[in-house]
């Protein structure tokens, strides 16, 4: 296996609407900073996976559009997963594992404010039982999230507490959509959105861009004082039925994180893609992870959450302290589709 590192990262600064620009104009600028950051000519990436969904841009292949920011002549060597893109950094990986490359770019967007995300989101479920129902994405996590609270080991006042510690995280965060401080006492006298979900539960609608720049090796260690290695990746995925799956403990979460090496050694910081306020709960203790490990530093996807690339933030959020050598060793997820039903976990560490 050859070591891979995160060199850098860059985010836009995320906003619940940017109605100015398409998404090529709001990528442009994040791709322009990750390759500035290390001085990279891009003519030195071997490789370049985006992550994006045509639901959400409401055309077909609108991913094909983007590549205009990215500069596709002379012919580049791309790919696109219909994911967040935490997972096209999945498959730069491998990529980079296979040795024909040296360096990959990764990159995810979306703009979600002119549609209905949570009856967009509607489009990952089963066809043929579930998605003719039309039931939204914040009504299916509002069962997961009633599961979990009639199993006595949560509290809505948990939830209020992570909600507020999350929006008090990010005001060190100047990408952060929502921030500030608010008391759970306050937001918890709010009425229900979904009971028993209230709007701080949620993650809020998010127009915003990531880019991340991987590299194997020497070279890694040529375009980064410290690097952040990658030592454990996996994803794993749970039954999109979800009458068959135990909606209180996310096996694939728990599987993709043993198989990471989450566990072998002590985390600092974590970063966990956690949409909804219980879903960190869920994600904790599926990571097994304790109450000395710092969670989402930078706010998390409850304080922004752009679509198809808030995975990919979380790892570049991890990246970047273990870069500037706030940590030695963190985790970050990602997940996606209804009630965390796909699941990836990255170990990062530096020397």
């Amino acid at each position: 296996m050859r070591d891979v590192a995160v060199v850098s990262f860059a985010q836009s600064e995320h906003a619940r609407a940017l109605p100015g620009v398409n998404e090529v104009e709001m990528l442009m600028p994040v791709i322009g900073q990750v390759r500035d950051q290390i001085g990279l000519d891009k003519s030195r990436v071997g490789f370049t996976c985006s992550g994006s969904t045509d639901y959400l841009a409401g055309q077909a292949f609108s991913f094909v559009m983007t590549l205009d920011g990215i500069g596709a002549w002379p012919p580049i060597s791309e790919s696109h997963v219909e994911m967040d893109a935490a997972w096209a950094l999945y498959e730069a990986w491998v990529k980079l594992q296979m040795g024909e490359i040296d360096v990959a770019m990764v990159y995810g967007y979306s703009k979600t404010s002119p549609g209905d995300l949570p009856d967009v989101l509607t489009r990952q479920l089963d066809p043929y039982c579930y998605a003719p129902l039309w039931p939204d994405s914040v009504s299916l996590a509002a069962l997961q999230a009633q599961a979990l609270l009639d199993t006595g080991s949560t509290s809505e006042r948990e939830w209020a507490e992570i909600a507020s510690r999350s929006r008090a995280s990010a005001k060190n965060n100047p990408n952060a959509q929502l921030k500030g401080d608010f008391d759970p006492d306050v937001i918890l006298a709010d009425e229900y959105l979904v009971a028993p979900l209230r709007k701080h539960d949620c993650p809020p609608i998010t127009d915003g861009a990531a880019a991340i720049i991987l590299a194997a090796d020497d070279t890694a260690r040529e375009l980064s004082k410290r690097p952040a290695w990658i030592r454990g990746l996996e994803h794993r995925i749970d039954a999109q039925s979800l009458g068959v799956r135990d909606l209180v403990n996310v096996k694939s979460l728990q599987l993709a994180g043993s198989a990471a090496g989450v566990s072998t050694g002590k985390i600092d910081f974590a970063e966990l893609h956690a949409p909804f306020t219980y879903q960190e709960v869920l994600a904790k203790r599926a990571l097994g992870l304790g109450a000395d490990v710092q969670i989402n530093p930078s706010g998390g996807a409850l304080a922004a959450n752009p679509m198809m690339a808030a995975g990919l933030v979380r790892i570049g959020e991890a990246a970047d302290r273990i870069m500037a050598g706030e940590g030695d060793r963190a985790v970050a997820t990602a997940t996606q589709g209804a009630c965390m039903q796909q699941n990836l976990v990255c170990v990062l560490e530096g020397e």
